[in-house]
């Protein structure tokens, strides 16, 4: 009888990858139609960089550093290795780099490599990128959808908002509950990471995870680099639409659940364009149509200025553990 290891690979079900093209291109028609329609508007409108870019510009990168920090805390808290936070920004910063790379193959193969280096356990290595990946997409989801269902306009907005994002934690702590958690992690394992995880196909042992008190910390605490980016985008939004109040939250949502999805893209690299496409469709009814997709553009186009700053972080960061290395040589 032929071992299970020489049984073909189980194939995905055509029906999923067929429904997620379909979304996407959708999502795509709608936005090159709201492109087409809003051309002479976009001709017409002011880009010209000012205060607001290198703000935006700075938020864009303080996010992907915070996040690089928590991924750190939760490396040392499955390995028990110490993490210095300029350790962690450095290694994440590395591996946020080669996120053009479809699947996050190249992300998470980065993330191994540094945690071999340090003779630190792959499978504990990889289970923190996926606990990264389902605390970024829960929080980028979860409260995000409440948001945006509920926002629609009007001088309680603000406060409505904040109380159903409050009411949206309660699922967030349903899914920190280990025998949930596994599951969760299990499937957006496969679901995110790709080849990376290909070979995990039974769900993660409970004795593996985090405690429940220490995931829904990190869960909560991972919301800060998606309130950081949010920040970014409401103060583009401010520059160049001229955005109310009232929709600062609403679009701040909007860009946290638009990268969730371009993460779930994984065949584009970088989520490109469909994260900008999913902004404007949830943006539209606070910018207007041609706004939205001044936004998303100048969204994307700092978003590429920031990941060279990260880049030069990340070479200055290298530069200094070098340093150090030596002196302790």
């Amino acid at each position: 009888m032929a071992s299970s290891s020489s049984e073909p690979a189980r194939r995905k079900p055509w029906w999923r990858t067929a429904i997620a093209v379909a979304v996407i291109a959708a999502v795509a028609w709608f936005f090159g139609v709201t492109l087409a329609s809003n051309w002479e508007s976009l001709q017409a409108a002011d880009l010209s960089l000012g205060w607001w870019a290198p703000l935006a510009t700075i938020a864009f990168v303080l996010a992907v550093a915070v996040s690089g920090a928590l991924w750190g805390g939760v490396v040392h808290r499955l390995t028990g290795a110490r993490i210095g936070p300029q350790e962690a920004i450095r290694a994440h910063n590395r591996a946020w780099l080669l996120k053009y790379i479809p699947g996050q193959v190249g992300f998470v193969a980065s993330k191994v490599v540094w945690g071999r280096e340090r003779g630190l356990s792959r499978l504990k290595v990889l289970l923190s990128v996926v606990y990264e990946n389902a605390f970024l997409l829960i929080g980028s989801t979860v409260p995000t959808l409440a948001i945006l269902l509920l926002a629609r306009g009007g001088e309680t907005a603000v406060s409505a908002t904040v109380w159903i994002a409050v009411a949206a934690m309660v699922p967030l702590a349903v899914a920190m509950h280990p025998g949930v958690l596994s599951r969760v992690i299990s499937v957006l394992g496969r679901r995110t990471l790709g080849r990376a995880t290909a070979g995990a196909r039974r769900e993660v042992p409970r004795d593996e995870l985090l405690s429940t008190p220490v995931a829904l910390g990190y869960q909560l605490a991972f919301l800060a680099p998606r309130v950081i980016n949010g920040v970014g985008v409401v103060i583009i939004s401010v520059a160049l639409a001229d955005a109310a109040p009232e929709s600062w939250i609403p679009l701040a949502a909007a860009y946290a659940l638009a990268g969730a999805i371009g993460i779930l893209a994984v065949f584009v690299p970088s989520g490109l364009g469909v994260r900008e496409s999913v902004f404007v469709l949830f943006a539209a009814p606070y910018l207007g149509a041609d706004m939205a997709i001044i936004v998303a553009l100048a969204a994307r186009v700092l978003a590429t200025f920031a990941d060279i700053l990260i880049a030069g972080i990340y070479l200055l960061l290298s530069a200094l553990a070098r340093r150090t290395t030596k002196e302790h040589s």
